[in-house]
């Protein structure tokens, strides 16, 4: 009998521990999944920019990612039908056929933008079937609209505690590279966000003229926040204080590779004495390409004919989707 007990012991013990290993393996196998999605990057690179997880709720220019998905899912969804009603939408956004009305009412109708239908189809494949970043301050936020009658279906839409994002971590406590990243990351969203409010309200022209007065003001400014010098510098820049040294070159180089290549990019950290800088790649997305791409095709005419009047020397055009633009130069106090 003694035995007998010992016996369904051990064979408990040792399911336990397959169970377990398989829960790790699993784990893994999706997570490789997930990082390996090309929606994954083409959601990043695309979408965030206005859709950003990290951006406050005061400080946005857009719903994020989140509430579009718990907005478009529910239990009787099917991925064809949430692809199409992606496609549906980004071909011709408009007030009529929103289903995000408070949105609207916020941020007003999203500008149509000229995304291929492969880019919408991947990462709308991406974000129905992965749990993905969400707010810190998004759960509240979703709760008390909710109570108000105001909720947002929660099906397939409901995300993964482990994958809210820890934004209350203070930049001094994060690694170098991490804390370069934020810093890019956070002048990035200001700079979008100001960005597209003057396209949503003034058209692309408009938007030249911003870029030309006010991006350097602001990147200044926000240098000032982080206490840190911050460049946007580029191998072909349209101003040409934005011009690249040598060093810089040389990881806008290894940044196209590694982009062409087809991986994930990450921050390239170069530690001088006290200082620290860290570089990271400025990528294009579909709103880039309205003055950052190829001329009479993804640039208007009237466009072009504006940029040339701005910058005579210019040499930032012609690039396609997903391309390395130009770096990131950061330095900041150990």
């Amino acid at each position: 009998m003694k035995n007998f007990v010992l016996l369904i012991f051990f064979s408990v013990l040792i399911l336990s521990c397959n169970n377990s290993k398989n829960k790790e393996y699993s784990a893994s196998i999706k997570q490789l999944k997930t990082n390996n999605h090309p929606g994954k990057k083409l959601m990043e690179t695309n979408c965030y920019v206005c859709h950003s997880p990290s951006a406050s709720h005061n400080d946005r220019i857009a719903p994020p990612m989140i509430a579009i998905k718990k907005h478009y899912i529910n239990d009787d969804t099917t991925k064809e039908q949430f692809i199409a009603a992606m496609q549906a939408w980004i071909k011709n956004p408009n007030k009529d056929n929103a289903k995000m009305f408070g949105a609207i009412n916020r941020f007003g109708v999203m500008p149509k933008t000229p995304y291929p239908e492969e880019t919408i189809k991947q990462i709308a494949d991406y974000l129905f079937d992965f749990d993905i970043e969400q707010p810190e301050w998004f759960e509240d936020h979703f709760n008390e609209e909710k109570g108000k009658g105001q909720g947002m279906r929660n099906g397939k839409g409901k995300v993964s505690g482990m994958q809210k994002k820890q934004s209350q971590t203070k930049s001094q406590d994060l690694p170098y590279n991490e804390r370069g990243l934020k810093y890019a990351l956070t002048i990035k969203a200001v700079l979008g966000k100001n960005l597209m409010e003057t396209i949503q309200k003034k058209g692309t022209l408009e938007a030249l003229a911003f870029c030309n007065e006010r991006a350097y003001p602001i990147t200044d400014s926000m240098a000032l926040v982080h206490n840190a010098i911050i460049k946007r510098v580029s191998d072909k820049p349209r101003n040409e204080n934005n011009q690249a040294n040598k060093e810089e070159l040389k990881h806008i180089k290894t940044f196209k590779q590694i982009i062409a290549n087809g991986e994930e990019p990450n921050p390239k950290v170069k530690e001088r004495n006290d200082k620290v800088q860290v570089f990271y790649p400025i990528t294009t997305n579909a709103m880039c390409l309205q003055c950052h791409g190829k001329p009479n095709k993804t640039i208007e005419k009237a466009t072009y004919k504006k940029i040339t009047a701005l910058y005579p020397k210019d040499k930032a055009f012609g690039y396609d989707l997903n391309e390395v633009r130009g770096i990131w130069s950061i330095t900041f106090n150990k």
